[in-house]
């Protein structure tokens, strides 16, 4: 009887430990989803284990840190870019968002550990374990990545902004509002080639960004190459040199994109004042005076880089209309080794698209001038969100190679917010090319007149103003007037796919080259 007595004993004690282990892992699944909810919203794990006031503390500020950042990436996407140009700031962001995912991973832990059964077995712990581990790096690897984003922002800052020793540079008046009651801020725009087989670096691209401070309204002015004389001021130092123009002895050495390497070569010191850009420097005090317009700054980008850069953007796509040469040199009569053919939509290597903006073989320095602006145009249009964020740290490393500027780290947060007018205001481009000036024989009166102009600085002359031989004295459009004479386009629909062009580039052959 005591046998047969002890036999519900039995079952009872086994449905105890069978309703135990089922509790047991109906708690613990219940810690295991509250942990991945701790980690998603912090706080709310110290929540559910009764830490009140300091599950409450870490929710609130995990509350506060995510409507700042949809602050910044909404109504606040100004003071994200001030902040982006900022060393100081970016290495605060590099210091907050590491004690912010340890404190994170820490309330992670922590959240587990109190919401932990006590009678867990050994394979439930490793699970949770596990699960704690992916969580932690669920929240440490992005905020590595953000650390080293901004340290790779703050390094390129650093680098190319190094507020290094310039003759040109006027430190402002006012530190706090450096650009004061100023109406415009001219920066000169300048491609330098120092690529295999030259000598230095020439400036084949030589254009000026003049921009309205109040509005963002900007015009680029773009100058050839071949440009002749280029005057100085004539109370300047080099102005006294070259009262007559630029020249450095022979035609081909005394062009514009000569000056930036000759100039300082042939007298080192003539500026009297020390210079870590010397060819900058005389450029932006020539181009300056040919424009009628004070340069304030200089961007200089050496294409010999250039295709480093395009790389790092996953390659680039443009139209193209004509053949265009890869390589070649006129003036020795040999041959492009190949052409580019027409076609819409080409999308191209590093190396490809600097033989797109390099070749010149059989064609003019204006229709070089054109691909060279599609090509940055198209770099911009690359240059999306998703591209940027992914192959940032290479851009950013690739740019202070291949950038130079006497752009100072204290007016940054002032072009920032140029940068915004200047997205809602347009851009437009005057280019002085041989229907608009004679570059052999410049008349720098009538291109201080056009730039005027083109300003809305001056009103347009009746009749207009003849210059040299061969010139077009059409002017370029006032801001509030555009006329169809002027030599006035948008960059967009300069570099569209001209369909006719390129059937009949097509419909002509591929131009020789030196293998036949």
């Amino acid at each position: 009887m005591d046998e047969l007595g002890d036999e519900p004993d039995d079952h009872h004690d086994r449905d105890e430990r069978s309703g135990s282990r089922t509790r047991t892992a109906s708690t613990f699944g219940r810690a295991a989803g509250l942990t991945v909810l701790g980690a998603l919203v912090p706080g709310s794990a110290l929540l559910a284990a009764g830490w009140k006031k300091s599950g409450a503390v870490v929710l609130t500020v995990f509350v506060l840190l995510l409507a700042g950042l949809l602050w910044l990436a909404t109504a606040g996407q100004r003071t994200a870019v001030r902040a982006a140009v900022d060393p100081g700031l970016l290495l605060g962001v590099m210091i907050g968002v590491g004690v912010l995912a340890a404190l994170w991973i820490t309330v992670v832990v922590l959240g587990y550990r109190l919401l932990l059964p006590r009678r867990t077995d050994g394979v439930r712990q490793g699970v949770g374990a596990a699960l704690v581990l992916l969580l932690a790096a669920a929240v440490a690897v992005p905020a590595v990545t953000v650390v080293q984003l901004a340290g790779a922002q703050r390094d390129l800052v650093d680098t190319v902004f190094a507020d290094g020793e310039s003759a040109t540079v006027v430190e402002p008046a006012d530190p706090v509002n450096p650009f004061g009651d100023q109406e415009r801020v001219n920066v000169l725009l300048l491609g330098g080639d120092g690529g295999d087989g030259r000598e230095g670096v020439r400036t084949d691209t030589v254009i000026v960004a003049s921009i309205e401070t109040a509005t963002g309204a900007t015009t680029l002015f773009s100058l050839p190459r071949n440009l002749e004389d280029l005057p100085f001021p004539a109370d300047s130092p080099l102005g006294e040199l070259f009262p007559d123009g630029f020249d450095a002895g022979s035609e081909s050495e005394s062009l514009l994109n000569a000056v930036y390497r000759n100039g300082p070569a042939l007298y080192p010191d003539a500026l009297g004042v020390p210079s870590d850009n010397p060819g900058a420097d005389w450029l932006k005090l020539g181009v300056g005076e040919a424009l009628g317009l004070p340069i304030d700054f200089y961007v200089l980008v050496n294409l010999d880089g250039f295709s480093q850069l395009v790389d790092a953007l996953g390659g680039i796509t443009v139209n193209v209309n004509y053949y265009v040469p890869v390589g070649g040199e006129p003036s020795l009569g040999i041959l492009p080794d190949s052409y580019i053919a027409p076609g819409p939509d080409q999308t191209m290597s590093g190396p490809r698209a600097l033989d797109y903006a390099r070749g010149r073989f059989g064609l003019s320095d204006y229709q070089r001038m054109d691909r060279q602006r599609c090509v940055l145009d198209a770099i911009v249009a690359r240059a999306d969100p998703v591209t940027l964020l992914t192959r940032y740290q290479q851009l950013a490393a690739t740019t202070s190679d291949i950038v130079s500027t006497d752009i100072p780290q204290s007016v940054l947060d002032d072009f920032v917010d140029l940068a915004f007018l200047v997205k809602d205001a347009g851009i437009r481009s005057v280019v002085f090319d041989d229907t608009v000036i004679s570059p052999a024989y410049p008349d720098y009166d009538a291109i201080r007149l056009l730039v005027q102009q083109a300003l809305g600085t001056a009103p347009a002359p009746s009749p207009a103003p003849t210059t040299a031989p061969g010139t077009t004295t059409s002017a370029p459009p006032t801001s509030a007037a555009p006329t169809e004479e002027a030599p006035v386009d948008d960059v967009s629909d300069a570099c569209a796919y001209d369909p006719a062009a390129a059937q009949a580039a097509l419909d002509a052959g591929e131009p020789p080259t030196r293998n036949g």
